[in-house]
């Protein structure tokens, strides 16, 4: 993993380099940039892949202690990563609440990201009213309430493979990446700074929980081609704001995966990777 300095802190980030389309693969809450293994292991053959691990709570280096953690903060930490990596014709992936992120820079929250992004693609993501989304979001979103220290009691829960699969926590988010869980909640269990960080963030992301209504009335401004690739099962994520999100587009199409929960790029990697280079020859 590469790193780099912005104003909010340190950010670790894997870059495949290469000179085919650039591709910049943003993951959602307790998760890290390893989401988006399976995809780049296929598309770095022609791609430039960049996925930054954002803090959301399973990130390697504390931020520092006056960074907004709020969504549109992260979105603007986004943007200056963009700028520093000076990063041109991205198309734009998030899964998760990466999706959440990606919609902020769609509606332009963060007007000067515009000329960087040139498409954009929505995996499984929260939208809508769907935010905190499901009965994981809804449960991060009230330990999020909790001191750090109670918060990290709380997450030692996840030690427990029984635990791990339970709806309110991974169970309903991936059918098959149970390995990856287990990384990514090491750090707010042996962290206090990491638990000091993943606190501050739930509890700015939450603090306005229409942010992504207000985001979806901006959308339809949104003139570059769009993918939203949709778990046609999903149960955190309502397969119908995959449609939705898709019409509300101009340039959106929509692709829906079967034997997939949320966590399309853990679950099917393969498929993931063949709708994404498919949206970039295009």
């Amino acid at each position: 993993m590469r790193e780099i300095e912005l104003s909010s802190g340190t950010i670790a980030y894997e870059d495949t380099g290469g000179d085919g389309p650039t591709v910049v693969l943003l993951h959602g809450w307790m998760m890290d940039a390893s989401l988006w293994d399976g995809p780049i292991a296929d598309l770095s053959a022609d791609h430039r892949c960049i996925a930054p691990t954002l803090p959301f709570g399973a990130h390697r280096h504390p931020m520092s202690v006056d960074a907004d953690l709020s969504l549109p903060g992260i979105a603007r930490l986004v943007t200056e990563f963009l700028d520093r990596l000076d990063l041109h014709e991205v198309t734009l992936v998030g899964n998760d609440t990466g999706g959440a992120l990606v919609q902020l820079l769609m509606c332009e929250s963060a007007p000067e990201s515009a000329p960087r992004v040139a498409r954009a693609v929505l995996v499984s993501c929260d939208a809508f009213d769907n935010f905190p989304p499901g009965l994981t979001g809804k449960t991060l979103a009230l330990t999020g309430r909790l001191p750090p220290r109670m918060f990290g009691l709380f997450m030692q829960q996840m030690r427990l493979r029984p635990l791990r699969r339970l709806p309110f926590a991974f169970g309903w988010l991936t059918l098959r990446g149970d390995a990856a869980t287990v990384r990514w909640t090491k750090p707010v269990m042996t962290r206090p700074e990491i638990r000091r960080d993943a606190v501050r963030m739930l509890r700015a992301a939450t603090a306005d929980t229409e942010i992504l209504l207000d985001a979806a009335e901006r959308l339809p401004r949104f003139e570059q081609p769009a993918l939203v690739v949709w778990a046609s099962a999903d149960r955190v994520m309502p397969p119908a704001h995959g449609r939705r999100l898709a019409e509300l587009l101009p340039h959106g199409r929509l692709v829906e995966i079967a034997d997939s929960h949320t966590l399309i790029p853990l679950d099917q990697p393969t498929e993931l990777a063949r709708h994404i280079r498919a949206f970039t020859d295009a």
